[in-house]
C-alpha cells in the first residue's frame, strides 16, 4: 500500500538483526584550538609589498567525533595569521547540533550546521568552523568501513604527483632555495614551486631562471605570485616566463578577478592556477564557469570541508579542469587520488609534528596510506600546543 504524498512518514532506523545494517549516533565532539609554531618566519609577495606581516604560526581547529558504537573520526581546519580563535568559537556554538545524529548523514548534517549559524553566511569563518566537523565525519565513515578515505570515495590512482612549496619562499636567498630543492627531491618530491611577485619583476625572473637551470629540463616547476600582479604585469611577466616551461602560474591576479584570470588563461601558453583563497562553492563556481584557470585549487578546510569540496571538484571535472588543492596534504592526498583528471598534491612538512603518522613519497608521487580514513592520529606534541579545548556530549573528557 502506497503512502500519499501528504502523509507524514516517520523515520525508522535500520533494523539491528544479524546481517542487517545498523545506524549509529554521535555521542561526543571534542574541539581543540592548537597553535603550530613555524621554525622561521615565512614571507611571500604579500609581505614584501607590505600587505601582511611574516607568518610565524598557524592556528588549527581539531574536531574529534565519537559515536555510541565506539567509532571515531578526526578532522581539522586552520587559519594563517588572524582567525583561528574565531573559527574555534563558531565551532563551539554549532558542534552540539551533532549530538545524537547519525554520522552517516554527512550532507544533511553539513546543511544543518550551516543553518545553525545562518546569520554568519556560507563562507569564511562560518564554513571553516564547519570544515573540521565535516572532515571528521568523513574520516569516521571511512574508518568504520575499514578503508582509506580515498578508497571510500573511489580512487583513480594509488599515488598522486606531488610538488613542494615550503622551500621556495621569497624570504629565502636563492642559494637556500636551491639547497631546499635538492633536499625535497632527495626525499621523493616530484615538482617544485617557487614564490614570485617581488616588487621588481626582474628579481623574479632571475630566481626562476636559476631554479630551472638547477632542476634541468623536464622537472615540473611552478611559480606562485600570491595575487600581487595587476593584469598588465601578469601578462608581460607571464609571456617572459613562457620559456621556462612552467607547469602553471599560480594566483597571478586578485583571487576574485574571474574576468582577468580568464583573459590571462586565454593569452598565455602556460596554464593558470588559482582558487586557494576562496571560501565557498559559489566563489569557485564563478571562476570555473568563467574559464579563469586551467588548474582549480580548492582548499577543503577553507571551503567548509570535504562535502563542499566534492561539489567543486565535480564541477571542475565537468568543465575539464585539472586539480591542485592548496596546502594540507594530509587531507588533499585522498581527494586528489579520487579525482578523475590530472591532479597534484602540495607537499608541506609543517604539519608533521602534530601527527603520529607520516605520508610516503615515492618517485615524485605521494602514496595513499593503507590506513582507515585519513590515516591520522594526534601526537603528544599536538596536545602540548593546545591552547583551548571543549567537549560536547557524554564521551571521554
Amino acid at each position: 500500500m502506497s503512502t500519499a504524498p501528504s502523509e507524514a512518514v516517520a523515520f525508522k532506523p535500520w533494523a539491528s538483526a544479524p546481517g542487517e545494517a545498523t545506524t549509529d549516533r554521535v555521542e561526543s565532539v571534542r574541539l581543540s584550538l592548537v597553535h603550530l609554531p613555524l621554525h622561521a618566519p615565512i614571507s611571500d609577495a604579500k609581505v614584501l609589498t607590505g600587505r601582511q606581516k611574516p607568518l610565524t604560526e598557524i592556528a588549527f581547529l581539531f574536531a574529534e567525533i565519537r559515536t555510541e558504537g565506539g567509532h571515531e573520526g578526526l578532522g581539522f581546519s586552520y587559519s594563517k595569521r588572524a582567525g583561528g580563535p574565531a573559527i574555534y568559537a563558531h565551532a563551539k556554538e554549532i558542534a552540539p547540533e551533532l549530538i545524537g545524529e547519525d554520522p552517516n548523514d554527512i550532507g544533511r548534517l553539513w546543511t544543518k550546521l550551516v543553518w545553525a549559524g545562518a546569520s554568519m553566511g556560507r563562507s569564511g569563518v562560518a564554513v571553516q568552523g564547519i570544515a573540521a566537523l565535516d572532515i571528521a565525519l568523513w574520516d569516521l565513515k571511512a574508518r568504520r568501513a575499514g578503508l582509506p578515505l580515498a578508497k571510500l570515495l573511489g580512487v583513480h590512482r594509488d599515488a598522486v604527483d606531488v610538488y613542494n612549496t615550503s622551500g621556495g619562499y621569497l624570504s629565502m636567498p636563492i642559494e637556500q632555495v636551491l639547497e631546499n630543492i635538492d633536499l625535497a627531491r632527495a626525499r621523493g618530491v616530484g615538482g617544485i614551486k617557487l614564490k614570485v611577485g617581488s616588487p621588481d619583476p626582474a628579481v623574479d625572473l632571475r630566481r626562476v631562471e636559476a631554479v630551472r637551470e638547477h632542476l634541468g629540463d623536464g622537472v615540473p616547476l611552478m611559480v606562485d605570485a600570491n595575487q600581487q600582479w595587476d593584469r598588465i604585469t601578469a601578462t608581460r611577466v607571464g609571456r617572459v616566463l613562457e620559456k621556462f616551461d612552467l607547469t602553471w602560474i599560480e594566483e597571478p591576479l586578485d583571487a576574485y578577478d574571474a574576468e582577468g584570470h580568464a583573459a590571462l588563461a586565454a593569452t598565455l601558453d602556460t596554464p593558470v592556477a588559482t582558487g586557494e583563497m576562496l571560501t565557498s562553492v559559489g566563489e569557485h563556481a564563478a571562476l570555473i564557469e568563467a574559464g579563469s584557470s586551467d588548474f582549480v585549487q580548492p582548499d577543503a578546510p577553507r571551503v567548509g570541508g570535504i562535502t563542499p569540496f566534492l561539489r567543486i571538484s565535480a564541477l571542475a571535472d565537468h568543465k575539464g579542469r585539472a586539480l591542485a588543492p592548496h596546502f594540507v596534504m594530509e587531507i588533499h592526498l585522498h581527494l586528489s587520488a579520487a579525482y578523475p583528471r590530472t591532479a597534484w598534491v602540495e607537499h608541506f612538512e609543517w604539519l608533521e609534528p602534530m601527527f603520529n603518522e607520516r605520508l610516503e613519497l615515492c618517485d615524485g608521487r605521494m602514496v595513499i596510506p593503507n590506513r582507515g580514513g585519513l590515516g591520522l592520529s594526534l601526537s603528544e606534541q599536538a596536545a602540548a600546543w593546545t591552547r583551548e579545548s571543549a567537549v560536547f556530549g557524554s564521551g571521554p573528557r
